[in-house]
C-alpha cells in the first residue's frame, strides 16, 4: 500500500512539474551595458504592447507596481526603473509577430551602462563594481544587489519554472573597446549561464549587436571589428549588424528608431537560426 502511495505522489508531482513549463513560452536573456539597458526615449507608440510579450522585471519598480520576479506585459522600461527604450523591446514585438498566436514571448534584461563585460563574470565581478565612482554607476549595481550576474540567474531560474530559454542577447562593447580578449571573456560569461541554468549551447543561441558603426560616426566603431570575431571563439555566437542604424548626439547610443531597428534585427537572425536556416 505504502508502494501504490508513493507511486502516486511521484507521478502527481511529475505532472505537476509538467504542466508549470509551457513549452509555448519562450524566454529569452538579455544583458549588456547602456543601449541594452535603454537609453533611447521611451514614445507613445512604444507604450502599446501585446499582452503575449511578457518581461521579469530584474529589479523593483514601485512607482509602476512591478515586483522581480513576476511576469508582467513588457511596457518599457525593461531593464531598471527610469531607463529608457531597448533592443529588448523590439525584439519581443517583432518575435510574437513572427511566432503563432499560441507561442509568447518573455524577456529577462539585466544590463548596466558603462559596465566592463566582466561585471558579468561570477568569479571576478567584484572587480568590477567600481569602475565608475560616481553614484550613476555604482547605484546600478546596487539595484541589481551588488551582483548583477547572480540577479540575472536568479530570475532565470525562477523563469524556467514558467517557460523555455530559447536565447541569450548581448549588447555590449564600448566599455571594453579594442581590447582583443573580449571574445574570451564573453566565452566564459556565456559558459557559466549555460551551466548554471543547465542549458546546452545547441538550443540557446548567443546574438550580440554590432555597437554604433563607422557608417554612423561611431565613437567606439572600432569595437566591431572584435565583436565580428565572436563566432571564431563561441560557435553559437551570432552577430547583429548595426549599420544604418540611427543615433544620438554623443554617437555612443542609438536613438529611438535606432534603437527599434536594432532590436527587429535581433529578433530577425532568432527567427532565422530558430528556423534552423
Amino acid at each position: 500500500m505504502r508502494t501504490r502511495s508513493l507511486v502516486l505522489i511521484l507521478f502527481v508531482f511529475t505532472s505537476l512539474k509538467g504542466f508549470t513549463q509551457d513549452p509555448n513560452f519562450h524566454i529569452y536573456l538579455c544583458f549588456g551595458q547602456s543601449n541594452m539597458e535603454g537609453s533611447a526615449s521611451i514614445e507613445p507608440e512604444d507604450l502599446i504592447v501585446s499582452s503575449r510579450f511578457k518581461l521579469m522585471p530584474s529589479t523593483d519598480c514601485k512607482a509602476v507596481g512591478k515586483q522581480k520576479g513576476f511576469w508582467y506585459t513588457a511596457i518599457p522600461p525593461l531593464s531598471q526603473c527610469g531607463a529608457g527604450l531597448s533592443p529588448a523591446d523590439y525584439f519581443g514585438r517583432t518575435m510574437i509577430q513572427k511566432l503563432p498566436d499560441s507561442i509568447s514571448v518573455g524577456v529577462i534584461n539585466v544590463a548596466i551602462g558603462g559596465c566592463d563585460i566582466r561585471l558579468f563574470d561570477k568569479e571576478i565581478y567584484g572587480d568590477y563594481t567600481e569602475t565608475y565612482k560616481e553614484s550613476w554607476f555604482t547605484d546600478k549595481i546596487k539595484a541589481y544587489g551588488g551582483n548583477p550576474y547572480e540577479r540575472l540567474i536568479t530570475m532565470a531560474k525562477q523563469a524556467q519554472k514558467t517557460g523555455v530559454i530559447k536565447g541569450i542577447l548581448l549588447h555590449q562593447g564600448e566599455t571594453n573597446q579594442d581590447d582583443k580578449n573580449w571574445p574570451h571573456y564573453v566565452k566564459k560569461v556565456y559558459r557559466n549561464m549555460l551551466e548554471d541554468l543547465g542549458l546546452k549551447a545547441e538550443n540557446v543561441p548567443l546574438l550580440a549587436g554590432e555597437v554604433v558603426g563607422e557608417d554612423q560616426g561611431g565613437v567606439c566603431a572600432s569595437m566591431n571589428k572584435i565583436i565580428n570575431t565572436l563566432p571564431q571563439t563561441i560557435p553559437t555566437a551570432h552577430i547583429v549588424s548595426s549599420k544604418g542604424c540611427t543615433v544620438r548626439e554623443d554617437h555612443v547610443h542609438f536613438d529611438s528608431d535606432g534603437v527599434r531597428e536594432l532590436g527587429k534585427r535581433y529578433a530577425e537572425k532568432m527567427w532565422t537560426l530558430e528556423q534552423g536556416e
